[in-house]
């Protein structure tokens, strides 16, 4: 009997044998693995045994397979396409690793698992599923028929490392004078927008910067999937909701959005921008909340402002294109643009000034800038952080007693051969 085969007997013969989940502890598992070791393998090895013993042990206690991944801090990201292949991404890198389900019931056992505190399902009706673990990871589940191959899992986890600005000048994400500035526009409740694609790290980045938040003030968080974990007390967080089998009882981003507005908010925090709430978010940057914080996939900041324009008409309201653009340049203040790097770095590549609004187009204007010179041989990418001067609403920062050091934004002598960016966005 091999090893898998005995890991299968053994795992179901534990799930009779539990009858009250109380009883469920690594003791446990391992007195009754020793009862079946001596009636069924007695020939196996202690290193086999102490083997098959952690397995069991990770599958009822942890998340099975994944779980020696899930306890190792430098891993930032699992990817499992099906039950015999699983990667893991390391210091920016891809890797397959020699980690194996037993079989399709085994990754399918796991999944169900990690569903099972959530109010998420999966299954023929709803193939596909986003939920968060309780370490805040965040997981995306998809299944036959819609993945080929087997069942596929993505868990970006959930950081602890990257607790404060200066962590992530330490990872070279953006440098003293950037965080300077960014820590005082959320002090300021300057309205930001974080853009990137998936996995340049700009959620991080907004969990970072919202820690800097006042603790008095009442922040709701609204998300479809929770990702943001915030530090201070007064915080509220609310979820969509799926519908039911049915296909009724579905609660949208848009719905929770118009209702926060009844909701007394301070700051209101959106985990991503994706459809027709777009519109009520830019209604609700118009009409005095202030410290807005959203993300947003786009590669570059004016492709963020026309996803913006593009969603906004999602909502079905017949207003002008000029009339989105004039709301987003009077709403909306800054852009934060983050993008990774071949070589697995996370960098802020982007602060950008949304401007003014004239002659139907919306005025761009670079503070900070991340320029990438080369790809040296052992993969690194070498560039420099450069400044461009001052944003037009440094005066947000008077009205709010917000000190900050002006020479930050003195343009630096030595790049004055980079090119200024300033652009008009129809």
């Amino acid at each position: 009997m091999d090893l898998t085969t005995v890991k299968k007997h053994f795992r179901h013969e534990i799930a009779n044998w539990i009858g009250n989940k109380s009883e469920l502890n690594a003791d446990f598992i391992r007195k009754k693995a020793q009862v079946m070791f001596n009636k069924i393998s007695p020939r196996l090895k202690e290193e086999e045994k102490e083997k098959i013993i952690k397995a069991l042990c990770d599958d009822f206690l942890g998340l099975g397979p994944l779980q020696e991944l899930m306890d190792d801090s430098e891993v930032t990201e699992i990817m499992v396409n099906g039950p015999y292949n699983v990667y893991k991404e390391k210091h920016g890198k891809k890797i397959l690793t020699n980690i194996k389900f037993d079989g399709h019931q085994h990754l399918r056992y796991i999944i169900e698992k990690m569903l099972a505190p959530t109010n998420r399902r999966v299954d023929e009706s709803r193939p596909h599923v986003d939920f968060s673990l309780k370490d805040g990871s965040r997981v995306n589940v998809i299944i036959p028929p819609l993945s080929v191959g087997g069942a596929t899992i993505t868990i970006r986890k959930f950081l602890r490392t990257i607790e404060n600005v200066n962590d992530l000048i330490k990872l070279g994400t953006l440098d003293k004078r950037m965080a300077q500035f960014l820590v005082a526009c959320i002090k300021a409740r300057v309205n930001i927008l974080f853009s990137g694609a998936t996995g340049s790290g700009k959620t991080t980045t907004l969990e970072v910067l919202s820690s800097y938040i006042a603790a008095e003030e009442r922040t709701i968080t609204i998300e479809d999937t929770l990702e943001i974990t915030l530090r201070q007390n007064h915080v509220v967080r609310l979820i969509t909701k799926l519908p039911n089998v049915e296909g009724k009882g579905e609660i949208t981003l848009r719905e929770l959005f118009i209702n926060t507005l009844r909701m007394r908010p301070t700051r209101i925090i959106l985990g991503e921008l994706r459809g027709a709430e777009t519109m009520d978010y830019l209604q609700a940057l118009n009409s005095g909340h202030r410290g807005c914080l959203a993300v947003i996939h786009a590669s570059r900041p004016s492709d963020a402002i026309a996803r913006l324009q593009t969603m906004a008409s999602y909502a079905g309201l017949n207003i002008p294109p000029w009339g989105v653009r004039r709301q987003i340049s009077s709403g909306l203040n800054l852009i934060v643009q983050q993008e990774q790097f071949v070589d697995g770095t996370r960098r802020i590549t982007y602060i950008t000034e949304v401007g003014d609004f004239g002659k139907n187009r919306i005025s761009l204007k670079d503070i900070f800038r991340f320029d990438a010179k080369e790809v040296l041989e052992n993969g690194k990418v070498k560039g420099s952080f450069t400044v461009f001067g001052k944003p037009k609403f440094l005066s947000l920062f008077k009205k709010k007693g917000i000190e900050i050091d002006n020479s930050i934004f003195t343009p630096d002598k030595e790049k004055s051969n980079i090119k200024k960016r300033e652009m008009d966005i129809e």
